[in-house]
């Protein structure tokens, strides 16, 4: 498969779909989309794309939530591990959606209420909703 990535400039990028992660039940918001690949701008290595093969205009920029100085202890289910396959938790890799948000004069933004999920086993992910998180957190940008 083949697919250009507008927003990091790349086009006619072949993708290995052993590669992708599948999400069962998409993003919110985006629930079409279910297949995913995870890039990185070259020399950027701190944020990561969650690009959607299913709809190459679905991107979102992820960071390891430790590098926003947040550390999650997030309990799943039953259910979630079920849905993701999960069989041992060393096998998860966390991150955050960032974003930059205008009305904020251009603060890079985390949705930290609602965390993706990888099982890098099983290739597939999730975007688990907190209850118990405060709002999302704004942070300066470097």
């Amino acid at each position: 498969m083949k697919i250009d990535i507008e927003r990091l400039g790349l086009k006619n990028v072949t993708i290995d779909p052993e590669t992708l992660f599948s999400f069962p039940e998409g993003i919110a918001g985006f629930e079409d989309c279910r297949r995913f690949k995870v890039f990185h701008e070259e020399g950027k290595t701190t944020v990561f794309w969650l690009q959607s093969v299913d709809d190459v205009a679905v991107a979102f920029p992820i960071v390891a939530p430790e590098s926003l100085d947040i550390e999650y202890q997030i309990e799943l289910s039953d259910a979630d591990c079920a849905l993701i396959d999960l069989q041992d938790a060393k096998d998860i890799a966390v991150a955050v959606i960032v974003y930059r948000d205008e009305a904020e004069g251009g603060k890079i933004g985390a949705n930290t209420r609602s965390p993706v999920i990888l099982n890098l086993n099983s290739r597939k992910g999730m975007q688990k909703v907190l209850q118990s998180v405060h709002p999302t957190l704004l942070y300066r940008a470097r």
